[in-house]
């Protein structure tokens, strides 16, 4: 299904309270952390969609993931000690291997044939571990979402991890959302056209993309440099497109890019220009914090280490003041509990993606409303 031009929605209708602090599936999978950040020397603990996981690599170099609780007096595993093939626990020296079965107990010759901790599907992909919390018969591999422009040959580029105190959906809205830009990264990306130009959403399964192009317009600080730096001296207006693709429940990869105006970039030409992807997959880690994973990918002067830190530290810059907005927004709805949001034409995409995050709740027979503090996080 596709909407074309400037979607039209009800901006008098408010979303229901519980939207505004999302639960998370956890038939599905996220990225817990990136490859080099999981290693056979020390444990990592980090938190996906609120289970607490210890994650580390055996002998052969396969990444695994335990419940971060030993079996005997809970204590977590990440602060234990990677031994071959087996965890240590850094309490009572347990041992586990990667199922996650007990496999030494110190203290006595007879293993407890229930000792065992939670071993969690692991898949490596993308330049990240991507870990499934949920029912392990459902964790299909081939469903981890694309995107291999991180470590496709054609593209070059380098990210960073934001650890974003607010819930995961807020930073889905506002990456599904760019106009943004225009208020929140003056200086750098925005511009007025973001605001003014049409825009078309369409959704398919679990996929939702919103394309928009504006057309003969100057290019913003960042882009200009980009173009001089594939065009030294590049004067003109330029044709710039956004293409933002979600795939649930949490990666949005971005097809953004310049060229020079009216050489055919519309029409599927960008050889005039500079094309960019710009790779976001965030994860819960609580109702009210996450992992936000990026990376700004490109395909010019793939051999220019300069380029990609210029464009890896920009940015950060950028991303800094979404996260200070982001924060700024979560206190806000903590501080109003009854004030409802509401939406307008630009949340096209982002209604959409409540609707499938829903409808995954849904499936796993829980609820799209996030506990209260009270009950949990």
């Amino acid at each position: 299904m596709s909407l074309t031009a400037t979607p039209r929605v009800d901006v008098s209708a408010p979303t229901t309270a519980a939207a505004k602090i999302f639960n998370h599936p956890r038939n599905a999978w996220y990225v817990a952390a990136w490859d080099h950040e999981v290693t056979g020397k020390q444990p990592l603990a980090r938190t996906v969609a609120g289970v607490p996981l210890a994650l580390w690599r055996n002998a052969e170099g396969r990444a695994v993931a335990l419940a971060d609780a030993c079996w005997h007096r809970l204590a977590p595993l990440s602060q234990g000690k990677v031994l071959g093939n087996e965890l240590q626990c850094p309490y009572h020296g347990l041992r586990y291997n990667s199922t996650g079965r007990c496999t030494a107990m110190p203290a006595q010759e007879t293993i407890n044939p229930s000792a065992a901790v939670p071993s969690y599907p692991v898949v490596e992909r993308y330049r990240y571990v991507w870990v499934w919390v949920g029912d392990p018969d459902l964790a299909d591999p081939a469903t981890v979402p694309d995107m291999h422009q991180m470590d496709d040959p054609d593209w070059a580029g380098d990210g960073e991890t934001i650890h974003a105190d607010c819930n995961y959906q807020l930073v889905l809205d506002n990456l599904m959302d760019l106009t943004h830009e225009e208020f929140v990264h003056s200086s750098s990306i925005g511009q007025e056209e973001l605001s003014e130009s049409e825009f078309d959403v369409s959704h398919d399964g679990d996929t939702v993309t919103v394309t928009r192009w504006m057309r003969d317009i100057d290019a913003p600080p960042f882009w200009l440099k980009n173009m001089r730096d594939k065009f030294p001296g590049f004067e003109g207006k330029v044709d710039r497109w956004q293409t933002i693709t979600f795939q649930a429940p949490g990666t949005i990869c971005i097809d953004v890019g310049v060229a020079k105006a009216g050489t055919g970039a519309p029409e599927g030409d960008r050889s005039h220009g500079v094309n960019g992807f710009v790779m976001n997959t965030i994860t819960p880690e609580t109702h009210r914090t996450c992992h936000y994973f990026w990376a700004f990918m490109r395909n010019y002067r793939l051999d220019s280490q300069t380029i990609t830190t210029q464009l890896r530290q920009g940015v950060h810059g950028v991303f800094g003041e979404d996260e200070d907005m982001l924060r700024a927004q979560q206190r806000a709805i903590d501080a109003n509990p009854d004030h409802e949001f509401y939406s307008l034409n630009i949340d096209a995409g982002g209604m959409w993606v409540r609707q499938i995050l829903e409808r995954m709740l849904a499936a796993e027979g829980r609820p799209a409303a996030a506990p209260s503090p009270a009950r949990g996080v």
